[in-house]
């Protein structure tokens, strides 16, 4: 997979943290290793999450 970092993996960490407060940093290192596809799909998902444990389950769902 190719990954490209930057903007896009800090700007859906701050959105994160904005709506659900300080992430466990575990959370924030997997989403920094997603792969652009990936985060443009959590771009979007994200706004259907009602907690932290959906954004993780969704990230396990991904990342396993």
């Amino acid at each position: 997979m190719i990954k490209v970092g930057g903007a896009e993996d800090s700007l859906i960490n701050r959105q994160l943290t904005k709506r659900f407060g300080e992430l466990p940093q575990q959370t924030s290192a997997l989403i920094a290793g997603l792969p652009l596809p990936v985060l443009a799909q959590l771009g979007e998902a994200w706004l259907d999450f009602n907690s932290v444990a959906d954004l993780q389950a969704w990230l396990q769902e991904r990342t396993s």
